[in-house]
C-alpha cells in the first residue's frame, strides 16, 4: 500500500513492478484515494539479469498519459537487506536520466607512439562492439548511436557511432582513437607509461542515446572508465549502463509519498548435480530414518527459525523424487503423538501440515482452477450483494435478498467441490489416505476423526482459502475489491463450517460465534449436506487412481494478451503484427480476437511439436517465441520477459509427453526465400538448433531439484549455529542420561533418540562444509577472472 501521496487530492493510482525499464507486472486500479491500498502479491522467476527492482506509482489518467508520481529502486545488490520484512520506502522523484537498463561491450587499449619530432605519447584505442537489452521507447525498439569521449579537466574530445534501426541489442564494431598528450618535461623515451598524474585526470566515457530525429534525442545510459585503469594491457568487458550524474538538485522525495512494501528474493549459485548427491541422498533418507525426528529433513525444520523457508524446498525435493507421502506420514505420525483430543487433530502449524499445505500448493493448482475458477470468475466479474451482517448492511439493503444471493454462491461453489472428487491429483490422495489411517489408528474409538483428519486440509486449508485468496492461488489476476472480498469471506466461513459437518459430533451450529450465521446455515438440511461431504471425503482419500485425463472438461491452465504475427494463411492477408486473447488448456492452445469471443485459431496440444524462444533479430522485437505445430509456425510477441518465460513453460509442460515432439528447430524466421538463422532456402529444412526440451517429462510439476538441495544447504549454512546447539544437546543427553544445562539452551528441539540425532548432525555439517569448500573455490574462481566493469 502507499500512503499520503501527490498531489494532494483524491485521484486513481496504480503502482507497477519493473526489471530496470521493462514492467513485469501492474497492480489494479484503487480509485479516489490519496493512499490507495493494493493488497497484491506477486511471485515470478528473474529470466534475465537485471540491476533494479523498480515500483512506480501512476496517476491514472482518462484521456491523457498516466502519469508518474514517484517510484522505489532497489539495486540488486541492496535486494538481501529488505528480503522477508515490511518497509516503508520513500518515493523519489523519477528523472529520466536515471532510467536506463542494458550493458555495452568494449574493448580498450593504450599504444604507444612515436611523433614525427621523435617524442613519445600514447593512443587510447576504444573498440564498441555491441550494447544488449537497452530499453524500448514507447513500447518500441530503439534506434540508438553511441557517443565515446575521452575526458580531463582541459578537454572533451568527443566521437559518435551510427545509429541503429530499431533494435534492443545494436551491434556496433566501431573503433576509435585518442591521443594522450604528454606532458613538456617528460623526455624519458625508455617509459611508456603514463604519468600517474595524467592518469588520474582523464577517463573514458560511453554515453548511449535513442536517435529521436526531430525531437530531443533520448538518454539511455552511461559508462566511464578510469585511463588508470588500463595500463598497457588490451582490455575488454561488459559494462553495465549507469544512470548519469546531473548537476540538477533532487526533488524533496518526502513531499510525493510512500509505498510499503514485503519483499522476498533468493539468489543461488548452483553447483553441478554431483556436489549435491550426498546431502541429497541423506535427505531422501528421512522417511526410513527411525525415529523421525533424527532425519535430516526433520533437523532442517528445527534449526530454521521460520518453518516455512525449510518446508518449501524440502517439499519440492521430495516431490520430485517421489518420497514425499511416506515422509509426510511419518512426521504425521509423530504430530499425533502430542494431539490429545480428536477435535484438535491436525489444526496446528507443525511439519506435517506445513508440508501437506505446501504439497496441495504446488500439486493441486490445475484441480482448483478446474473446481473453482468458472464460480470464482462469476462472483468476481457479476457480484451479487451477499452481506447478512445486520451491523454491516447499508441503506436500502433487503437481508433477505442478500442471503439467497449468498446461499445460490454457496451452494454452487459446494457442488462444485463435492463432484470434483475424480479432478483431485493422485498424490494428493494418497497423502490424505495415509493421514485417514493414522488418525483411525490414534483415535480408534471416535468413528469421525477418519474424516475430520482429511477435512481439516481439503477444505480448511485448501478450498476455503483459494475461495477467500483467489489471487494467491492464480485464480484472478488481481485482488478483489472490498464488497467482493467480502463475499469471498462470507462463502469461505460457509464452505469451512459444511466441510467440517460431516466429521463432528456436536452441534453444528454451536460453533458459529455470529448469530447470522447461526440463521444463515438453519436454511440448509443438514444431513443431505454431510452425506455429501462424507462421499466426497471417502473419495479423495482412496487410493484408486484418479487422473484429470478422465475429466469431461479441459482443464484451463493460462490465459492473456499477446501479439501474434499474421501466417499468411491467405493470399491477401498481410503479415503484421495483431493483438489477440490467447488461452491454453490442457486440450487445446486458441486465440481469439477478444476475451470471451470464439477461437479464430485453435491447435490441439497434441499437435504441438516444439514451443522455443524466437530471435529478436528476426523483427526486431523483444520477447518473442514460437510454437511449431503442423502448418507455418505461429510466432508470438509477449508483454515482457517474465510474460514469455511463463507461456514458454506452461506450453512445454503440457506438451513434452507429445508423441512426434521435435529434436530440432530453427531459432530465426523464414523470411524472403530464407532462414535467417542457417541461410537454408527450403522451408521445410530440419531445424540448425537443438530443442531445449525434447526429453518427455513430468507435465504436472516442474522442479529443479539441484536448486532445491542448493536451498537447503544455504538454510543449514545460515543455521549453523544452531546445529552445533543441537549436537551439543545430543551430547549432553547421551552422556548424563538427561539435560544438565539451562532448558532454554535446547528445551525448544524434540530429541526422541539423542544418539541417532547426533550421528546425523555429525554427517550434516561433514556435508555442509564439503560443499562450503565447493563454493569458495567457484567464487574464487569467478572472481580471479573477472575483468573491471564487468557484469
Amino acid at each position: 500500500d502507499a500512503k499520503h501521496l501527490v498531489p494532494n487530492k483524491m485521484r486513481d493510482f496504480f503502482c507497477t513492478i519493473n526489471l530496470d525499464q521493462e514492467e513485469v507486472f501492474r497492480t489494479q486500479v484503487v480509485e479516489k484515494s490519496l493512499s490507495p491500498y493494493f493488497g497484491e502479491e506477486f511471485y515470478f522467476e528473474i529470466p534475465r539479469t537485471f540491476q533494479w527492482l523498480s515500483f512506480y506509482i501512476y496517476d491514472k489518467s482518462v484521456l491523457q498519459k498516466d502519469l508518474r508520481i514517484g517510484k522505489v529502486s532497489i539495486k540488486k545488490e541492496d535486494l538481501c537487506n529488505y528480503t522477508g520484512k515490511e518497509n516503508w520506502f520513500m518515493l523519489q522523484p523519477v528523472d529520466s536520466n536515471s532510467e536506463v537498463q542494458g550493458k555495452v561491450h568494449l574493448e580498450l587499449k593504450l599504444n604507444e607512439l612515436i611523433t614525427d619530432n621523435g617524442s613519445v605519447c600514447q593512443q587510447l584505442v576504444v573498440h564498441i562492439k555491441e550494447c544488449h537489452g537497452l530499453p524500448l521507447i514507447n513500447g518500441q525498439n530503439c534506434d540508438p548511436y553511441a557517443t565515446v569521449s575521452l575526458v580531463g579537466p582541459s578537454r572533451n574530445d568527443q566521437k559518435k557511432t551510427k545509429v541503429k534501426k530499431k533494435t534492443s541489442n545494436p551491434q556496433f564494431n566501431e573503433t576509435f582513437y585518442f591521443e594522450v598528450t604528454r606532458s613538456s618535461s617528460y623526455t624519458k623515451k625508455s617509459q611508456f607509461q603514463v604519468e600517474e598524474e595524467d592518469i588520474e585526470k582523464l577517463e573514458v566515457r560511453v554515453d548511449l542515446w535513442n536517435n529521436e530525429n526531430l525531437v530531443q534525442d533520448v538518454f539511455l545510459g552511461e559508462i566511464k572508465v578510469p585511463v588508470k585503469v588500463l595500463r598497457n594491457d588490451s582490455f575488454q568487458a561488459w559494462y553495465l549502463l549507469q544512470p548519469r550524474e546531473n548537476g540538477n538538485k533532487p526533488s524533496k522525495s518526502d513531499d510525493l509519498g510512500s509505498l510499503r512494501l514485503n519483499i522476498c528474493y533468493t539468489e543461488d549459485c548452483v553447483l553441478p548435480s554431483e556436489y549435491y548427491a550426498s546431502l541429497r541422498n541423506l535427505l531422501l533418507k528421512s522417511s526410513d530414518v527411525q525415529p523421525i525426528s533424527a532425519s535430516a529433513a526433520y533437523i532442517l525444520s528445527e534449526v530454521c527459525r521460520d518453518k516455512y523457508d525449510a518446508v518449501l524446498p524440502l517439499v519440492r525435493l521430495l516431490l520430485h523424487h517421489h518420497k514425499l507421502v511416506p515422509f509426510v506420514a511419518a512426521v504425521a505420525e509423530l504430530d499425533l503423538k502430542d494431539t490429545q483430543e480428536a477435535n484438535t487433530i491436525f489444526r496446528g502449524n507443525s511439519l506435517a501440515t506445513r508440508c501437506v499445505d505446501e504439497m496441495m500448493k504446488i500439486v493441486g493448482k490445475h484441480y482448483l482452477k478446474v473446481t473453482l475458477k468458472p464460480v470464482i470468475d462469476e462472483i468476481c466479474e457479476s457480484p451479487k450483494p451477499c452481506e447478512i451482517d445486520p451491523i454491516k448492511l447499508r441503506e436500502g439493503d433487503n437481508v433477505e435478498i442478500n442471503m439467497e444471493n449468498l446461499r445460490y454462491y454457496v451452494d454452487k461453489v459446494f457442488r462444485g467441490i463435492v463432484r470434483s472428487s475424480i479432478s483431485c491429483p493422485t498424490l494428493m490422495c494418497d497423502v490424505f489416505y495415509s493421514l485417514r489411517h493414522l488418525a483411525a489408528k490414534r483415535f480408534p474409538n471416535d468413528p469421525h476423526v477418519q474424516y475430520s483428519a482429511v477435512s481439516s486440509f481439503v477444505f480448511l486449508r485448501f478450498f476455503a482459502v483459494a475461495v477467500v485468496s483467489p489471487h494467491t492461488f492464480h485464480l484472478r489476476p488481481h485482488h478483489p475489491d472490498a464488497q467482493t472480498s467480502r463475499t469471498l469471506t462470507l462463502i469461505s466461513k460457509a464452505i469451512q463450517t459444511l466441510g467440517s459437518w460431516g466429521s463432528l459430533t456436536k452441534s453444528k451450529l454451536s460453533s458459529f460465534k455470529e448469530t447470522f450465521m447461526c440463521e444463515f446455515f438453519k436454511t440448509f438440511q443438514e444431513e443431505k449436506f454431510t452425506e455429501s461431504v462424507k462421499k466426497f471425503l471417502d473419495d479423495v482419500s482412496s487410493t484408486e487412481s484418479k487422473e484429470p485425463s478422465g475429466l469431461s472438461e479441459p482443464v484451463h491452465l493460462k490465459e492473456g494478451e499477446m501479439y501474434k504475427r499474421a501466417q499468411g494463411r491467405t493470399r491477401i492477408g498481410k503479415k503484421n503484427f495483431k493483438k489477440r486473447w490467447f488461452c491454453l488448456t490442457s486440450r487445446e492452445f486458441t486465440y481469439h480476437k477478444q476475451q470471451d469471443k470464439e477461437p479464430i485459431f485453435t491447435i490441439p496440444i497434441k499437435n504441438i511439436l516444439a514451443v522455443e524462444k524466437l530471435d529478436e533479430s528476426s523483427f526486431n522485437k523483444k520477447n518473442m517465441f514460437q510454437v511449431l505445430h503442423g502448418e507455418k509456425p505461429l510466432y508470438i510477441q509477449a508483454n515482457n520477459c517474465v510474460e514469455a518465460s511463463e507461456w514458454i513453460e506452461a506450453l512445454c509442460r503440457v506438451t513434452r509427453c507429445n508423441q512426434k515432439r521435435l529434436s530440432f528447430y530453427h531459432p530465426s524466421a523464414f523470411l524472403n526465400g530464407n532462414w535467417l538463422c542457417c541461410k537454408a532456402t527450403i522451408e521445410s529444412t530440419v531445424g540448425c538448433a537443438r530443442c531445449t526440451a525434447d526429453v518427455p517429462a513430468d507435465t504436472q510439476i516442474e522442479i529443479d531439484g539441484d536448486r532445491e538441495t542448493e536451498r537447503i544447504y544455504s538454510l543449514f549454512t545460515i543455521n549453523r549455529s544452531k546445529l552445533q546447539k543441537l549436537e551439543e544437546a545430543c551430547g549432553s543427553i547421551a552422556v548424563y542420561q538427561g539435560p544438565r544445562k539451562e532448558p532454554d539452551d535446547y528445551s525448544n528441539f524434540t530429541i526422541e533418540d539423542s544418539v541417532a540425532t547426533f550421528h546425523t548432525l555429525k554427517q550434516i555439517i561433514e556435508i555442509v562444509e564439503k560443499l562450503n569448500e565447493s563454493h569458495d573455490k567457484y567464487q574464487k574462481k569467478r572472481s580471479s577472472s573477472a575483468k573491471y566493469g564487468s557484469e
